[in-house]
């Protein structure tokens, strides 16, 4: 079985690339974030030429997430137990199915902006409200993961240059116990193979010689169980699919199981 999770910085201008890279990955499952559209929007009928059905929860902002399945959509969950909003409003940023007899979230954390913003303790909450969902998901007995853009480097080794990220959220300590405490609950973090370099970074700004140079971060993660991560036999991040014409700026992680 083969389970990807890609950031692909809005569906509808990336949908070419979406197509082309389903059809020569293959993957049974591919968790999508940042939709930048709603539900109804999400182009279905192109993914579904290809023998995919979709799960998708978007609400039309900068957000949302889908997961794409040959393997089953079975349980489909939009949203965390206890989930906050900010500034008031829902926002459209994990959703749960049931693929083949796996169970996965594809989720999309707040970015949090800049540590005294209003938007980082919302991060905080919501990653609080995630490790909820998972503790409740953990309680059964089946292989599971959560897969998506986390929007934190787990170690300093994760970004580029640590002496660039002072101040900066992505790497704060709270934001990484967050994590800590994921993989406390019964996690564990599938770390991918880098296709070049010897660090697997998954995201590089748009800004010119970011990518080239690979001044990136790893932040598109895959936690997943014993079960989940027993199986697996590859991970590894396609760093191609980050080149050519009109990318998203993230790049997609690909986990091989033997299941």
């Amino acid at each position: 079985m083969r389970i990807a999770t890609w950031n692909v910085n809005s569906i509808l201008p990336r949908l070419p690339r979406v197509l082309e890279w389903l059809e020569q990955t293959g993957p049974d499952v591919l968790c999508v974030q940042e939709l930048k559209n709603t539900t109804e929007a999400f182009p279905v009928d192109p993914v579904r030429a290809l023998g995919y059905d979709v799960a998708a929860y978007g609400l039309g902002r900068w957000n949302g997430v889908a997961i794409i399945s040959k393997a089953g959509l079975e349980d489909v969950t939009r949203g965390l137990t206890g989930e906050p909003r900010f500034d008031g409003a829902a926002e459209a940023r994990a959703i749960g199915a049931t693929c083949g007899g796996v169970r996965v979230w594809s989720v999309y954390v707040p970015n949090g902006r800049e540590p005294e913003n209003p938007h980082y303790a919302y991060k905080l909450e919501w990653l609080a409200a995630l490790r909820t969902t998972v503790a409740a998901e953990l309680a059964a007995d089946r292989p599971f993961a959560v897969l998506g853009d986390f929007n934190v480097a787990p170690t300093d080794a994760d970004v580029w240059d640590i002496a660039a990220f002072a101040e900066s959220t992505h790497v704060t300590p709270a934001e990484r116990k967050a994590l800590e405490l994921l993989r406390e609950a019964g996690l564990s973090d599938v770390f991918p193979r880098p296709l070049k370099y010897d660090h697997p970074f998954t995201y590089w700004d748009y800004r010119a010689g970011n990518f080239p140079n690979n001044k990136g971060m790893r932040i598109d993660l895959v936690y997943g169980n014993a079960a989940f991560t027993g199986a697996v036999t590859d991970s590894y991040v396609d760093r191609n699919a980050r080149k050519g014409k009109g990318p998203s700026d993230h790049a997609p992680v690909v986990v091989d199981l033997a299941l």
